[in-house]
C-alpha cells in the first residue's frame, strides 16, 4: 500500500477526533459559556448539519479542481473551523464554528476515498479505503479519550487547538505524500458527477448506508444507559467500554476492507447479517458485565465491516463521476446517525426497556439487507455476462507513479 494513504489517515484521525470529542466536553463548554447542557448539545447537531450540507455541496463546487488540491483545501477549512472554535467568544460563535468544522468532513472522506482507490491496483481498492477509514476508528480509541482528558485538565479550548495541530500535520502530509496533479486522475467535472448521481443503483447503495448505519446508531446513541441500567456498570467505566467499541470498529474496518476485495457484495451481506444478529442478542448480552463488554466490541466489528464495502459500492455505481456520490455517502452516514438515534429514542420512550434501541437497530439492519438485496437484483438485470463481482463500468484508473 502506498505511503500516501497515511496522509489520508492522518486527516481522518483529526476529523474523527473533533467530531466525537465534543460529546465528552459538553459539561465544561456549558459551564464556561453559561448555557445548559441540552443547549450545548446543539453543538453536536451543528457539526452533523455541516457534514450533511457540506459533503455534496463542496464536492460539487470543487468538481473541476484537482483532487489533491481539494483535499488540502478541505483540511485548511477544517483547521480554520477548529481554530475559530477555540477562540469563540460566546455560544453563538462556537455554534457557527462547529458548523464550519463539519463542512469539509464528508467531502474529505468522499474525495479521499476516490484518491485512495486510484493509487492502488484494482484488487486492493477496498483495502485502500479501509486504511483511510483507519484514522477515523483509531480516533475513537486514542484521539477522543486523549483530547477529552486535555479538555478536562487544560480547558475545552485547548482541545480544539490540539485538533488544529493535527489538521496542520494532515495538510503537510497531503502536500508531501499525495502525488501532484499530473500524477493522478483529474476530476471529471460537475456535469458528469451529477449525471452519475442520478443512477438508481447509486441511490440503492446510499439507502443501504442509511439503513445499515442507522442500525448502529439506534443502539450506540443509547449505549451508556444500556451499560449502566441493564448491565450494571458504573458510569466511570463507560469511557473504557467506548474505547473497546473503537477497538472492535478498527478490527472490523480492516477485516471488511480485506474481505471486500475478494467479494464486495458478500462482505456487505455478511456484515449486515452479523450486525442484525448482534443487535438482536443485545437484551441477552446486556445481562452480565463481561457479556456486555463483548457486545460492545462485537457491535463495533459488525458495523464497521460494512464501512469500506459501502463506500466502494457507491463509488463503483457512480464510476463515471465518483467524487460527488462518494461524498454523498458521507452525508448518508450522518443521516443514519440522526435517524438511528431518533428511532432508538422512540423505542426507549415507548417503555420497551433499556435495550429496546438495539432491537430497533436489528430491524433497521434487516431493512438494510432488504435494500442491499434489491440492489443486487437490479445489478443482475443490468450485469455484463461473465462478471461475478460488482465492478466499475469504465476502464479503471491506473495506479500512478508515487512521486510527491
Amino acid at each position: 500500500m502506498p505511503l500516501a494513504l497515511l496522509a489520508l489517515a492522518v486527516g481522518a484521525f483529526g476529523i474523527g477526533t473533533t467530531e466525537f470529542v465534543i460529546m465528552g466536553l459538553l459539561p465544561e463548554v456549558a459551564d464556561d459559556l453559561n448555557v445548559s447542557i441540552p443547549t450545548a448539545g446543539h453543538l453536536v447537531s451543528a457539526y452533523a448539519l455541516g457534514v450533511v450540507i457540506g459533503a455534496p455541496l463542496l464536492a460539487a463546487v470543487t468538481a473541476r479542481l484537482s483532487r489533491r488540491t481539494v483535499l488540502i483545501g478541505l483540511m485548511a477549512l477544517f483547521v480554520a473551523g477548529n481554530v475559530l472554535s477555540a477562540f469563540a467568544a460566546n455560544y453563538d460563535y462556537l455554534l457557527a464554528a462547529r458548523f464550519l468544522s463539519g463542512l469539509p468532513h464528508g467531502a474529505f472522506f468522499g474525495v479521499g476515498a476516490v484518491v485512495a482507490t486510484t493509487m492502488v491496483a484494482p484488487e486492493r481498492k477496498a483495502r485502500s479505503v479501509s486504511l483511510m477509514f483507519l484514522g477515523l476508528t483509531v480516533a475513537n480509541v486514542v484521539g477522543v479519550p486523549a483530547a477529552t482528558l486535555m479538555g478536562q485538565h487544560l480547558g475545552w479550548r485547548a482541545t480544539f487547538l490540539g485538533v488544529s495541530v493535527i489538521g496542520v500535520a494532515a495538510i503537510a502530509s497531503l502536500a508531501f505524500l499525495i502525488p501532484r496533479d499530473h500524477a493522478h486522475a483529474p476530476a471529471v467535472g460537475l456535469r458528469r458527477e451529477l449525471a452519475a448521481l442520478r443512477s438508481l443503483p447509486v441511490w440503492l447503495a446510499l439507502g443501504t448506508t442509511v439503513a445499515g448505519f442507522g442500525a448502529l446508531f439506534s443502539a450506540y446513541s443509547y449505549i451508556t444507559p444500556m451499560l449502566t441500567d441493564a448491565a450494571g456498570f458504573a458510569e466511570g467505566s463507560v469511557t473504557l467500554l467506548l474505547a473497546l467499541f473503537g477497538v472492535g470498529a478498527t478490527a472490523g474496518n480492516l477485516v471488511g476492507g480485506r474481505l471486500a476485495d475478494h467479494s464486495l457484495r458478500g462482505t456487505l451481506f455478511g456484515g449486515l447479517t452479523s450486525l442484525a444478529v448482534v443487535l438482536a442478542l443485545f437484551p441477552l448480552l446486556m445481562t452480565t458485565e463481561w457479556t456486555a463488554a463483548l457486545a460492545v466490541i462485537l457491535l463495533g466489528m459488525a458495523a464497521f465491516v460494512t464501512g469500506s464495502p459501502l463506500q466502494l459500492m457507491v463509488m463503483e455505481k457512480a464510476s463515471a463521476g465518483p467524487s460527488l456520490a462518494s461524498s454523498a455517502n458521507q452525508a448518508a452516514f450522518n443521516l443514519a446517525n440522526a435517524g438511528g438515534a431518533w428511532i432508538g429514542g422512540l423505542a426507549l420512550a415507548a417503555g420497551f426497556g433499556a435495550t429496546s434501541p438495539a432491537v430497533a437497530g436489528a430491524v433497521l439492519a434487516v431493512l438494510g439487507l432488504g435494500v442491499a438485496a434489491t440492489a443486487a437484483t437490479v445489478d443482475r438485470r443490468r450485469a455484463v455476462p461473465g462478471r461475478e463481482r460488482v465492478v466499475a463500468t469504465h476502464v479503471p484508473e491506473q495506479a500512478p507513479a508515487l512521486r510527491p
